[in-house]
């Protein structure tokens, strides 16, 4: 099996390439599955409590441990089907069982902003990785896509904005500070 991870700053079209790569690969006869650190968001219950609901989307509010713990289970026993859980934009909480690593599935494609970074519990995704992919967009198109899927997913424009500024932009210098540690640039016009 092939751990393929895909990171970037929110916006940057890392679910757009996964999805391509899926497509790309199933077409070949090749089994793959993208298994989304997004999945890993901690649940609004479990934010609110902690004090983390205005700042969903930064690195501490995922189950950061439990994303790496999945894809060690998945990296080391291939001969198992596992189930992972997924993000749900429309309601805004994860989705338990929702992608379903399969027995043999050749290539898992994983992506998320931190898969990078070097804090705990981050630095654990890295070793278990056979390539790493940053994939970069021009700031302007990123920060218009941004506001434009806060606009889609319920907020005003000038919400949307405001959440881009206070939270969004805050964690994509995080993740551009970890970036250079990835194997392969894919630049997205």
């Amino acid at each position: 099996m092939l751990n393929v991870a895909l990171t970037g700053n929110v916006g940057s079209g890392k679910s757009t390439v996964a999805d391509v790569l899926v497509r790309l690969l199933e077409s070949r006869g090749i089994a793959s599955v993208v298994v989304p650190m997004d999945g890993f968001h901690l649940s609004q219950a479990e934010l609110e409590r902690q004090g983390l609901a205005d700042r969903k989307g930064a690195p501490e509010s995922f189950d950061g441990l439990g994303y790496a713990e999945l894809l060690d289970r998945v990296r080391s026993s291939p001969e198992e089907s596992v189930s992972a859980p997924a993000y749900d934009r429309t309601v805004e909480e994860v989705v338990d069982g929702a992608v379903e690593v399969a027995a043999g599935t050749a290539v898992v494609i994983t992506e998320g902003n931190y898969l990078l970074l070097d804090g705990e519990p981050w630095c654990r995704v890295a070793p278990l990785l056979d390539l790493s992919c940053a994939v970069e967009v021009d700031g302007d198109v990123r920060l218009s896509r941004l506001i434009d899927r806060h606009v889609f997913f319920g907020r005003s424009p000038e919400d949307a904005r405001a959440w881009v500024d206070r939270v969004d932009e805050p964690n994509a210098a995080l993740v551009r500070n970890s970036m250079h540690g990835a194997d392969v640039a894919i630049r997205l016009a």
